[in-house]
Protein backbone atom coordinates (compact mmCIF):
# COMPACT_ATOMS: atom_id res chain seq x y z
CA UNK A 1 0.00 0.00 0.00
CA UNK A 2 1.38 3.44 -0.80
CA UNK A 3 0.14 6.44 1.09
CA UNK A 4 -1.08 10.11 -0.22
CA UNK A 5 2.06 11.39 1.04
CA UNK A 6 4.02 8.74 -1.14
CA UNK A 7 2.30 10.11 -4.31
CA UNK A 8 0.38 13.20 -4.05
CA UNK A 9 3.30 15.18 -5.23
CA UNK A 10 3.73 13.76 -8.55
CA UNK A 11 -0.01 14.45 -9.68
CA UNK A 12 -1.40 17.87 -10.84
CA UNK A 13 -4.29 17.35 -8.56
CA UNK A 14 -3.65 19.37 -5.43
CA UNK A 15 -5.62 20.16 -1.85
CA UNK A 16 -9.32 18.82 -2.05
CA UNK A 17 -9.14 17.91 -5.61
CA UNK A 18 -6.30 15.57 -4.43
CA UNK A 19 -9.31 13.01 -4.30
CA UNK A 20 -7.89 9.47 -3.81
CA UNK A 21 -6.47 8.46 -0.13
CA UNK A 22 -4.45 5.45 -0.92
CA UNK A 23 -2.69 3.30 -3.36
CA UNK A 24 -3.85 -0.31 -2.45
CA UNK A 25 -1.98 -2.07 -5.30
CA UNK A 26 -0.50 -1.35 -8.84
CA UNK A 27 1.51 -3.03 -11.54
CA UNK A 28 2.50 -2.05 -14.53
CA UNK A 29 -0.88 -2.41 -16.36
CA UNK A 30 -2.89 -2.05 -13.29
CA UNK A 31 -4.01 0.23 -10.44
CA UNK A 32 -6.07 -0.19 -7.20
CA UNK A 33 -7.19 2.77 -5.21
CA UNK A 34 -9.20 3.83 -2.28
CA UNK A 35 -10.96 6.70 -1.12
CA UNK A 36 -13.34 8.07 1.40
CA UNK A 37 -13.24 11.72 0.24
CA UNK A 38 -16.95 11.53 -1.32
CA UNK A 39 -18.06 11.08 2.02
CA UNK A 40 -16.77 14.69 2.75
CA UNK A 41 -19.07 17.86 3.51
CA UNK A 42 -16.79 19.98 1.69
CA UNK A 43 -15.88 18.06 -1.17
CA UNK A 44 -15.29 20.26 -4.27
CA UNK A 45 -17.51 18.76 -6.80
CA UNK A 46 -20.52 18.12 -4.25
CA UNK A 47 -24.04 19.86 -5.15
CA UNK A 48 -26.55 20.37 -2.89
CA UNK A 49 -28.12 16.21 -3.03
CA UNK A 50 -24.70 14.79 -2.94
CA UNK A 51 -22.14 13.68 -5.49
CA UNK A 52 -23.41 13.44 -8.76
CA UNK A 53 -22.34 9.48 -10.14
CA UNK A 54 -20.53 11.74 -13.15
CA UNK A 55 -18.33 12.70 -10.85
CA UNK A 56 -16.54 9.48 -10.30
CA UNK A 57 -15.16 9.64 -13.95
CA UNK A 58 -12.31 12.12 -11.87
CA UNK A 59 -11.66 9.35 -9.72
CA UNK A 60 -11.26 7.55 -12.56
CA UNK A 61 -9.01 9.86 -13.96
CA UNK A 62 -6.80 10.61 -11.00
CA UNK A 63 -6.21 7.00 -10.73
CA UNK A 64 -4.92 7.12 -14.26
CA UNK A 65 -2.87 9.85 -12.98
CA UNK A 66 -1.45 8.45 -10.20
CA UNK A 67 -0.48 4.92 -12.56
CA UNK A 68 1.15 7.16 -14.89
CA UNK A 69 3.25 8.73 -12.21
CA UNK A 70 4.63 5.99 -10.44
CA UNK A 71 5.14 4.08 -13.70
CA UNK A 72 7.17 7.27 -14.48
CA UNK A 73 9.01 7.32 -11.14
CA UNK A 74 10.00 3.66 -12.39
CA UNK A 75 12.17 5.67 -14.96
CA UNK A 76 13.43 7.91 -12.95
CA UNK A 77 11.03 10.95 -13.62
CA UNK A 78 10.07 12.53 -9.76
CA UNK A 79 7.91 15.39 -10.84
CA UNK A 80 4.25 16.03 -11.68
CA UNK A 81 3.72 15.94 -15.51
CA UNK A 82 0.36 17.94 -16.52
CA UNK A 83 -2.14 16.26 -18.72
CA UNK A 84 -5.16 16.79 -20.62
CA UNK A 85 -8.63 15.06 -20.41
CA UNK A 86 -9.44 14.73 -23.43
CA UNK A 87 -12.42 11.88 -24.22
CA UNK A 88 -14.36 10.05 -22.13
CA UNK A 89 -16.33 6.78 -23.94
CA UNK A 90 -19.03 3.86 -22.85
CA UNK A 91 -19.43 5.30 -19.53
CA UNK A 92 -21.78 3.65 -17.25
CA UNK A 93 -23.66 4.60 -14.30
CA UNK A 94 -25.25 2.77 -12.07
CA UNK A 95 -26.73 5.07 -9.58
CA UNK A 96 -27.28 8.80 -9.91
CA UNK A 97 -25.42 9.96 -6.02
CA UNK A 98 -22.61 8.66 -4.33
CA UNK A 99 -23.78 7.40 -1.72
CA UNK A 100 -21.56 9.03 1.66
CA UNK A 101 -22.26 6.47 4.17
CA UNK A 102 -22.14 3.07 2.43
CA UNK A 103 -17.78 2.71 2.57
CA UNK A 104 -15.11 4.17 1.12
CA UNK A 105 -15.00 3.93 -2.91
CA UNK A 106 -12.39 1.43 -5.14
CA UNK A 107 -11.13 2.91 -7.87
CA UNK A 108 -9.48 0.87 -10.25
CA UNK A 109 -7.56 1.73 -13.73
CA UNK A 110 -5.87 -0.31 -16.68
CA UNK A 111 -3.85 1.17 -19.03
CA UNK A 112 -4.74 0.26 -22.31
CA UNK A 113 -2.17 2.08 -24.56
CA UNK A 114 0.85 4.59 -22.98
CA UNK A 115 3.18 6.52 -24.79
CA UNK A 116 5.23 10.22 -24.49
CA UNK A 117 1.94 11.87 -26.08
CA UNK A 118 -0.38 10.29 -24.11
CA UNK A 119 -2.61 7.26 -22.65
CA UNK A 120 -6.08 5.13 -22.56
CA UNK A 121 -7.21 3.53 -19.70
CA UNK A 122 -10.28 1.56 -18.76
CA UNK A 123 -11.43 2.21 -15.51
CA UNK A 124 -14.66 1.18 -12.82
CA UNK A 125 -15.09 2.47 -9.66
CA UNK A 126 -17.02 0.32 -7.14
CA UNK A 127 -18.39 0.52 -3.38
CA UNK A 128 -18.59 -2.54 -1.44
CA UNK A 129 -18.25 -4.64 -4.54
CA UNK A 130 -20.97 -2.82 -6.09
CA UNK A 131 -20.31 -0.98 -9.42
CA UNK A 132 -21.07 2.59 -9.89
CA UNK A 133 -18.94 3.46 -12.57
CA UNK A 134 -17.26 2.64 -15.85
CA UNK A 135 -15.94 3.97 -18.71
CA UNK A 136 -12.99 4.62 -20.78
CA UNK A 137 -10.79 7.62 -20.68
CA UNK A 138 -7.85 9.12 -22.83
CA UNK A 139 -4.84 11.64 -21.62
CA UNK A 140 -2.51 13.99 -24.14
CA UNK A 141 0.78 14.97 -22.42
CA UNK A 142 0.84 18.97 -23.73
CA UNK A 143 3.74 20.09 -25.36
CA UNK A 144 5.42 22.78 -23.51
Amino acid sequence: MLAKTDWAHLIPHQGAMCLLDAVLAWDDATIHAASESHAHADHPLRGEQGLHAVHLAEYGAQAMAVHGALRARGHGIVEARPGRLVSLRDVALTVEYVDATDGRLDVHAECLYADEAGAQYAFRVEQRGRLLASGRAAVIHPVS
